[in-house]
Parts: structure tokens; C-alpha cells; sequence
């Protein structure tokens, strides 16, 4: 086993499982910082939640925005069957211009839809989240050799192709994901947009773009899946084609 290949068993292992039954929120909160965050916003987040009607288990959905520089939390209750906006957070440094990741070291934050594969209660940025870049249409449309990897939504202000926010914020974040982890939800679906791609959004960006095909077309795919939670509030399922497309 490749020494990469070893560390993802590892992640896999310590992020999937229990052992000795030790809960999830046990397992985290053997971290100083993960402790941390609870002392600082437990209260918080229970306020929060509670004003918006969620009560547990409950289940997040993620989305952000790179032209509005934004991050949405969405949550959903057990009586619920639609997720509810709770919170909107500033995303506080970025990289790149608008346009998916294709390559390594092109300090881009990818485009599409991911889903949260590695909590890191040591981060190098306080508290962070993996996503499962690169996905399967990434695999297909981005650079064979080099794709890149480890882009992570983080604390502290600074970037290289990731979503980074306040540690004041991440750390509030962290405590949701992880009772929301801890109460059964398997995976938190992240969905990140070039903007918000409302009408007149797209038409604006798509007029603007229209010297570059492929990307307008890239973001025609992605659109659907926008439209579709933006109508039902529910994440959309999706496949993915040999072409690296979408489908709904």
C-alpha cells in the first residue's frame, strides 16, 4: 500500500467508524480545539437552531458562492422533509477566477458538487473539512496527471484554492457537523458555484463568458442542480456521464 493510499485508509478509518464504543463527538472532542469550539459556541448553535425550528437529529447541507464570496448552511429537522437556511457566513479570502479546478497549483476552489469526506480537528487553519475533490466529474474534465487535491473549507483568512472563513465562524460550523455526524448523517453534500445562477445571473455571465464555450457550457450543467434545490429545497441525486456531465 502507497503511503497516500495508506493515509486515506487512515481518515477513512478514524472519520467512519467507532471503536470501542466511542461515539463520533467523543472521538472529536479528545481535541483541545474541538473542545474549544464546543465551550465557545454549543450555546450558540442550540440558539440557533432552535429559532429555526430544527431539532434533533438533524441533517446540514452546504453552499457556496465564489463571486458573492458567500457560504450558506442549510439545516433540516427529524419532522422535516425540506432543508431551511439558518445561516450565511462571508467567506473571508479567495483565489483563482471564476471556472472549475483543473489542475494542481492552479489555485482555483472547484465547481459542482461534493460532499464533506475528512474531518480535521488539528488543521493547520484551526478547524477544517475535506471535500471529495477530485469528484467523479472532475476525474474526467480535469487534468489527468495532476487534478490537485486537498481542498478543505477552513479557519483563518487565507487560501490557496480552499473556503476559508473566520475561525470565529468555522469553529460555530464545526459543532453543527459534528452532531449532525454524530447523530447519523453519513455525508454532508457541499455544492460550490461560480455565483448565484439565477436568471439574471446567468445571463449576465454567460454573455460575458460566451468566448469561452466549454466553461459556459460547464455552467449551464451545473445550473440544473442550483434550479432544482433552489424548487424543492431538498439536495438533488445526480450521476455522472463518460463525458464528466451532470445528470439529474
Amino acid at each position: 500500500m502507497s503511503g497516500k493510499l495508506a493515509l486515506s485508509f487512515i481518515i477513512l478509518i478514524f472519520n467512519n467508524l467507532t471503536t470501542f464504543g466511542q461515539s463520533f463527538k467523543e472521538a472529536q472532542k479528545k481535541y483541545p480545539r474541538v473542545r474549544d469550539a464546543y465551550e465557545s459556541k454549543e450555546s450558540t448553535v442550540k440558539a440557533l437552531l432552535k429559532a429555526h425550528q430544527i431539532t434533533a437529529p438533524y441533517q446540514l447541507f452546504w453552499r457556496a458562492f465564489k463571486d458573492e464570496g458567500l457560504f450558506e448552511l442549510w439545516a433540516k429537522g427529524a419532522s422535516q422533509t425540506k432543508f431551511t437556511l439558518v445561516k450565511t457566513y462571508k467567506i473571508c479570502e479567495a483565489s483563482g477566477v471564476l471556472g472549475p479546478k483543473r489542475k494542481l497549483n492552479d489555485l482555483q476552489v472547484p465547481e459542482g458538487f461534493y460532499h464533506v469526506n475528512h474531518f480535521n480537528p488539528n488543521s493547520n487553519f484551526l478547524l477544517s473539512f475535506g471535500i471529495n475533490y477530485p469528484n467523479a466529474s472532475d476525474r474526467v474534465l480535469s487534468n489527468k496527471k495532476s487534478p490537485g487535491g486537498n481542498i478543505y473549507i477552513h479557519g483563518s483568512c487565507v487560501t490557496l484554492g480552499c473556503i476559508p472563513l473566520t475561525d470565529d465562524c468555522i469553529q460555530e460550523i464545526y459543532v453543527m457537523a459534528v452532531e449532525a455526524k454524530n447523530s447519523g448523517q453519513t455525508q454532508i453534500p457541499v455544492h460550490i458555484f461560480p455565483f448565484k445562477m439565477t436568471s439574471e445571473h446567468c445571463k449576465r455571465f454567460y454573455e460575458e463568458y460566451k468566448a469561452n464555450p466549454n466553461l459556459v457550457s460547464f455552467w449551464k450543467n451545473i445550473e440544473k442542480g442550483y434550479s432544482l434545490f433552489e424548487e424543492n429545497k431538498i439536495p438533488p441525486k445526480f450521476t455522472v456521464n463518460q463525458k464528466g456531465q451532470y445528470v439529474w
